[in-house]
């Protein structure tokens, strides 16, 4: 029965959106996973997505899967970049992992409006500017 299904609660792993230089010096934006634990974390499977409405059309993006294998303690890893366009929308990333032998899973949405300058934090780990969900 759904009731014998344990509802495991994600804590102390964050997906970041931050705004960076690529190396031609332009402006690029990128999705990471942050691991906050002291331990790893491993077989981490994330699915992105974006959709809403842009100049009123609605938009839906490919569905994106990206497998991460392994994000050590206290690190970092690049989930994808995101073309500038897509900032607008919602912004999805379902992201599952095992620790300790048992799957978390959750769904980190950025709504429209969300990644905007005026909302940054500094992500940990990182040492940059940018909007975090955690």
């Amino acid at each position: 029965m759904l009731k014998d299904i344990p509802q495991l609660k994600v804590v102390d792993v964050a997906v970041a959106i931050i705004p960076e230089k690529n190396e031609l010096e332009q402006e690029v934006w990128n999705a990471y996973i942050v691991n906050l634990k002291d331990e790893l974390i491993e077989g981490v499977l994330v699915t992105s997505r974006g959709y809403g409405e842009i100049k009123g059309e609605n938009v839906k993006t490919s569905t994106l899967r990206h497998f991460l294998d392994e994000v050590e303690p206290n690190s970092f890893k690049l989930i994808e970049p995101i073309i500038t366009d897509v900032l607008e929308l919602s912004n999805e990333y379902w992201v599952s992992f095992y620790h300790h032998s048992k799957i978390f899973d959750r769904k980190y949405l950025f709504v429209p409006g969300s990644i905007k300058e005026e909302l940054f934090t500094q992500i940990p780990l990182i040492n940059k500017s940018g909007v975090m969900i955690k």
